[in-house]
């Protein structure tokens, strides 16, 4: 398993500064929210994509990938009534999977709540269907371009569309694409009352990513998660990707934060996996 650390946290960092202290202090790769480069992608030229490309290469961590992939623009949604806005969503998430490519990403985190929940009046099975629609479209063009589309089960406070991996998977089942498969969110997931180890066992076919963070909102062990035996799953099922600290609470600093989080899961691996 590889240490990973997302990017937004480090607010106003500039992203090369972001790989150096990362790569300083342990970690093995960073994971990029994208609307902490601009509010589209679209706007980065490729000049600027190959600049945070060699950025990287050049500091000696890899990219992970993208997440918080619809924060920005405003207007995107997967399951809106509004054909537009659904189409919008689709094109976007299109140009994310290239814009993720181009800068060497292999992987995308969809998770973004408040995008996708199925508003009131709209039928679940015809939200569902929608979002189909423009992941299979999506996963097409990530086999092309070798990068793994992963959809996030977040708790029932942030959103009403798939909450845990039972959901996910019947998600992928009906996209069918080797790239579109499933992560686990530690955070998320201790808020739903799932049984992490159990859940990691049961779908371990599907799990392309982990999120390392609490119950509280924070760096991982800082809270309730009981780790060990996440671990340990992770390692009797073969896991080798990325544990990635995602935190929703960004004090006291970002140097703190990333310092401690490397330090807890360095003692996880190192006692148990």
């Amino acid at each position: 398993m590889k240490l990973a650390v997302c990017n937004e946290f480090f607010e106003n960092w500039e992203i090369g500064d972001v790989f150096a202290f990362a790569k300083e202090i342990g970690f093995d790769a960073v994971e990029i929210a994208p609307y902490t480069l601009a509010d589209s992608v679209e706007q980065i030229p490729a000049s600027e994509r190959q600049r945070i490309r060699k950025a990287a290469e050049d500091c000696g961590v890899e990219i992970v990938g993208l997440h918080w992939l619809f924060v920005k623009p405003e207007g995107l949604h997967l399951t809106l009534p509004d054909e537009a806005t659904r189409q919008k969503t689709r094109d976007y998430l299109l140009e994310l999977t290239r814009f993720c490519a181009d800068i060497g990403g292999k992987l995308m985190v969809i998770g973004s709540p408040q995008q996708r929940n199925i508003e009131e009046g709209v039928d679940d099975q015809q939200g569902f269907e929608w979002a189909v629609d423009a992941f299979k479209d999506a996963a097409d063009l990530a086999g092309e371009l070798d990068v793994m589309l992963c959809f996030e089960p977040l708790n029932s406070n942030v959103t009403n569309f798939i909450r845990n991996p039972d959901e996910a998977q019947e998600l992928i089942n009906a996209v069918d694409h080797p790239n579109f498969q499933m992560i686990v969110d530690v955070c998320s997931s201790s808020i739903e009352g799932l049984d992490i180890p159990a859940e990691i066992r049961k779908h371990a076919a599907h799990i392309r990513h982990i999120h390392a963070n609490d119950d509280n909102l924070y760096v991982p062990g800082s809270g309730g998660a009981d780790y060990p035996p996440i671990i340990q799953a992770l390692k009797e099922v073969g896991y080798d990707g990325y544990l990635s600290v995602e935190v929703f609470k960004f004090e006291p600093d970002p140097k703190t934060i990333a310092r401690a989080s490397v330090h807890f899961l360095n003692q996880m691996l190192s006692e148990y996996a």
